[in-house]
């Protein structure tokens, strides 16, 4: 360790580096190269590298001296929390090593490389004149400080980061961001009905204790019409006591709600049966729509297989020289299932979606637990249907209510002791995933940006937020003690301490993630968000609903009472849907047979099928850019045929060719293989608009294709290949090729500001004005307002060859 002078608890400046108040400088190396992304500019950044026993600093030679009166910022543009290092491997002469604690190496090192869990790869090159105690102390310290060995060190890292006084106090000090929907309070909650007019609810605290579930909120969404003491026998009819809650209603009146399964051998009462009814139904009173997530969406353990072949696959491992063919890797990248798990649960949104589009029925989601795929389906439906989830404040308050506060388990999914690997499972990070996926079909209807989501993908793998760090809110209120509420005749209600509150004062505040400003820049919070247009207010409610499609009335006509079961694509009326309208004995089995013929079964599905789940994304126009739709809260489908389900490049491939090309300072200037196979395809792109324009006599006439918005693009999906979309530049109709997927949008979730890059030269285009495009990966990722994407095929005649991933004709 450093000696401490200047390193006390109150120190603030150590050698340039600014720390946190009680972080102590455990080891650093002069002269040191960083290995910039291409984002950044490429190239090498010479400084100083710091290890302490919170993070491994980088601080640039050239940066300005840090300011002691500033807020502290836990880590800086080129830092790396330890907790979020996953392995660290070392190059020297001809070899390449995995350092571990016990590690002993037999060379000094000349590059360190620090393989990240959020898919970074941060490269360090020692110098020649690095003294070489230097270069293998600090390379020791970090093996020995990075890797949690037991559950109490995720604790010490807390404590390293927030443990001091200042810190503590700092902390407590904090004010929460007024702008989002916290959903802790009542008052929060009923802000949320008087948002979404949704009349005919309340707000109940009969879970005030954690006494009917110890997974759900204190505060749940109820009808009206059923009071407290008949909800409270309802508890015992589902799993871990999850009922039938609401979340979010349609502006045409459809009401959402989620609840786990039924509880077999259960003896439901008559009475017992009212209240289950009355809440299953809510505020409709002729159709409820179940859907099951159990069997057509990943479990998961299938999440988690799927994203560590994904991480295999993109980051590699240089210690092993284990890679990936290139010929190869599309077909490698297809059998992680990665794509295939977000498309599905984009596809069952959707339905989701078509169904709350229709009106006046209740969509109850149903999934064995409740705490996992169900918070997936339930967040991007709302995603898809309500612009406010599409702004930052909506979109965390969404995150709020859906996932912190709804119960889902965090702790053991995302499993920061690494000592539960059954458990662990990234069901967030998928759901992220498929947030990109909209974005990017749908960039100018977000206000939110792919750098945000970065950010907040990010933040999952720092084990230092409270949103993050319990399993349910009552885990949360037993660390923080919070106070819950007691009502007598007498004192009416008043303030008490759960009595099963058990944390050490000793312990840090955590603070939310949604503390922004502790982790990033004021500069690198302005790139959260771009301007979009002002979404119209909703249309006057008629008595909590409003339905303008007459089409849908015929949805009303069912018979009072129906239920019906969705899974699979197809709806069903199975007699035992409903245990308690089961002949049985209560014991509830489900069924996905077809029901007999019904006349409301095939208007449902009719309505599924007017809304096509691929049709194209709203708001295209071939010449005069982006138009959206008259109803802002038409649901945003997305396209989920495979060529348009692109890979987030930004965040899954910011390591993978940055790791790969690192040795020397000159392999900065030898890009990857896959990046001259690109350069090679534009530049034949290039020759052939050459020949174009010299044949034409007349190239000025030449305008795209009008092309209809109402075109199904799945319906001939035989006679295209997909490889990359396109985006068009604001105010022409010829669109433009989409960035290469290798370097030009390279950037760590945490680096400089993006470089600007050159655009990408028109894509060729044929006599009759039509586009031939091959599209890989995904769109640019800009933070600016751009217009919705436009997907063109490739040539009839075209196929992809399997040896080398060219087009040939």
């Amino acid at each position: 360790m450093l000696s401490q002078s200047g390193v006390n608890a109150r120190s603030r400046d150590v050698f340039g580096l600014r720390c946190l108040p009680g972080e102590c400088v455990l080891q650093r190396a002069v002269m040191v190269r960083k290995k910039l992304t291409a984002r950044e500019g490429r190239g090498w950044l010479s400084g100083t590298l710091f290890c302490t026993h919170f993070r491994v600093a980088f601080v640039p030679q050239d940066s300005p001296k840090p300011d002691d009166n500033a807020d502290p910022v836990l880590l800086g543009d080129h830092d790396v929390a330890l907790a979020s290092i996953e392995k660290v491997v070392v190059v020297g002469p001809n070899r390449t090593k995995l350092v571990t604690p016990n590690s002993s190496l037999k060379f000094t090192p000349e590059e360190l490389v620090l393989y990240c869990r959020d898919m970074r790869v941060i490269c360090f090159l020692f110098d020649r004149l690095t003294p070489d105690a230097q270069v293998i102390e600090i390379t020791y310290t970090i093996a020995k400080t990075y890797q949690p060995l037991k559950p109490g060190s995720v604790l010490s890292f807390q404590n390293a980061a927030l443990g001091s006084v200042e810190m503590k106090q700092f902390l407590s000090n904090r004010r929460r961001d007024t702008h989002m929907n916290w959903f802790e309070s009542v008052l929060d909650w009923e802000q949320e009905l008087e948002r979404c007019g949704a009349s005919g609810w309340r707000v109940s605290s009969v879970n005030d204790r954690f006494e009917m579930s110890t997974s759900l909120p204190r505060f749940i969404v109820v009808p009206q019409k059923v009071l407290d003491t008949e909800l409270k026998k309802s508890f015992a009819h589902f799993n871990e006591g999850r009922i039938p809650r609401w979340c979010w209603r349609h502006p045409r009146g459809s009401d959402l709600l989620r609840m786990a399964s039924f509880q077999n051998n259960i003896y439901h009462e008559k009475d017992d049966i009212r209240n289950l009814e009355m809440v299953l139904f809510g505020c409709q009173s002729s159709l409820c729509v179940v859907v099951e997530l159990g069997e057509e969406l990943p479990s998961p353990a299938d999440i988690q297989l799927a994203h560590s072949r994904l991480r295999a696959l993109c980051l590699g491992d240089i210690s092993t020289s284990v890679s990936v063919p290139d010929d190869k890797w599309l077909s490698t990248l297809e059998s992680t299932h990665w794509l295939d798990y977000t498309r599905s649960c984009l596809r069952k949104a959707s339905e989701v979606a078509c169904l709350l589009r229709g009106g006046h029925l209740t969509v109850a989601l149903q999934e064995a637990e409740d705490r996992d795929m169900s918070c997936v389906v339930s967040s991007l439906v709302q995603v898809m249907c309500d612009p406010h989830c599409r702004t930052q404040h909506g979109f965390q308050s969404l995150v709020q209510k859906e996932w912190v506060m709804a119960g889902h388990r965090f702790y053991s999914r995302i499993n920061y002791h690494r000592d539960n690997d059954k458990e662990e499972a990234p069901v967030f990070l998928i759901f992220l995933d498929c947030v990109w996926q909209l974005w990017s079909q749908y960039p100018s209807r977000f206000q939110l940006t792919e750098d945000f989501l970065l950010a907040l993908h990010d933040s999952i793998h720092l084990p230092l937020f409270s949103s993050f760090l319990a399993n349910c809110q009552r885990e949360r209120c037993k660390r923080s003690q919070n106070l819950g509420q007691s009502y007598t005749p007498v004192n009416g209600w008043r303030d008490v301490l759960h009595p099963d509150s058990s944390s050490d004062p000793s312990d840090p505040p955590l603070p939310p993630v949604w503390d922004w400003a502790l982790q990033y820049s004021k500069h690198r919070q302005d790139r959260f968000t771009q301007p979009i247009p002002p979404t119209p207010p909703l249309q006057p409610l008629l008595n909590g609903n409003l339905n303008t499609n007459p089409d849908t009335h015929r949805l009303t006509d069912a018979i009072p009472g129906s239920v019906f079961l969705l899974s699979r694509g197809t709806f069903s009326c199975p007699a035992n849907l409903l245990p308690w309208r089961s002949s049985s004995s209560g014991v509830y089995k489900k069924s996905h047979r077809r029901a007999p013929s019904s006349e409301n079964v095939p208007g449902l599905e009719r309505l599924l099928k007017a809304w096509a789940l691929t049709e194209l994304p709203q708001g295209l126009t071939s010449t005069s850019g982006p138009q959206g739709p008259l109803d802002p809260y038409e649901p945003l489908l997305p396209l989920l045929m495979g060529p348009c389900m692109g890979l987030w490049r930004e965040c899954y491939l910011r390591g993978a060719l940055h790791a790969q090309a690192f040795s020397h300072p000159i392999s900065a200037n030898h890009p990857h293989p896959v990046e001259r196979l690109a350069r090679e395809v534009q530049q034949l792109k290039d020759k052939l608009d050459q020949v174009s324009s010299s044949t034409d006599p007349n190239p000025s006439a030449k305008t795209a294709e009008p092309r209809r918005t109402d075109t199904n693009l799945n319906q001939n999906t035989n006679n295209g290949t997909f490889l990359f979309p396109s985006s068009r530049p604001q105010g022409t109709g010829v669109p433009r090729a989409a960035p290469l997927p290798t370097s030009i949008n390279h950037q760590t979730s945490r680096g400089s500001p993006p470089a600007s890059a050159p655009p990408f030269r028109s894509s060729h285009k044929d006599s009759s004005g039509s586009s031939k495009h091959t599209f890989l990966f995904g769109h640019s990722s800009s933070t600016e307002a751009r217009p919705d994407q436009r997907y063109y095929p490739a040539p009839n005649n075209a196929k992809l060859s399997k040896s080398n991933g060219s087009i040939a004709s």
